[in-house]
């Protein structure tokens, strides 16, 4: 009884393929017509592929050029060798000697918040940071990114001297003061 039904089962899966079959085939009159009229237009023009320009390559050619890694000498031609090397040996900052902390912030960031005259009459001045900290300093700390020492503290100024460069390889005093803010 299971060969039969087995059998009558797939005679009714081959019929229902068959069906769907045949079912495919009516409805493409209108596709059969629209590829006619496409196989009968005149082909088309393809354009030719566009014509380009050979790369050229740059060659940089440094020869005559000064050498990037090389110091310039800016100083005039007419300086005499002798004053040049004794303008080398001149002013200096002390690169040797350990920072202070206020040294870490540019001059015009510090603020002078006050000063303190303790029991032996030395006059310390309070300096607020761009870090939110206070610091006391007198005569002789430095202060500010150029090598600035105080030389005096008054209740209005702090007056500094600092070392700048001056643009030709040596350094020159300066003056500057951080006055009280109120």
């Amino acid at each position: 009884m299971t060969g039969r039904l087995e059998s009558l089962l797939k005679f009714a899966l081959l019929a229902g393929l068959i069906g769907l079959l045949t079912g495919c085939g009516e409805g493409l009159g209108d596709l059969q017509q629209f590829v006619q009229q496409v196989r009968a237009k005149p082909p088309g023009r393809i354009e030719p592929i566009p014509e380009f320009t050979p790369y050229t390559n740059f060659e940089y050619s440094s020869h005559d050029l000064r050498d990037p890694f090389k110091l310039v000498d800016f100083r005039r031609p007419d300086e005499v060798p002798e004053d040049i090397a004794q303008l080398g040996d001149g002013l200096r900052p002390d690169i040797e000697r350990v920072k202070e902390p206020l040294e870490d912030f540019p001059l015009d960031t510090l603020r002078l918040k006050g000063t303190i005259d303790d029991k032996d009459g030395i006059k310390w001045a309070l300096i607020f940071a761009p870090d939110n900290t206070i610091h006391r300093v007198i005569e002789g700390n430095y202060m500010g990114q150029n090598h600035g020492r105080i030389i005096s503290v008054t209740d209005q100024t702090i007056e500094l001297t600092e070392i700048v460069p001056d643009g030709l390889g040596n350094y020159i005093e300066r003056s500057s003061a951080v006055a009280l803010i109120e």
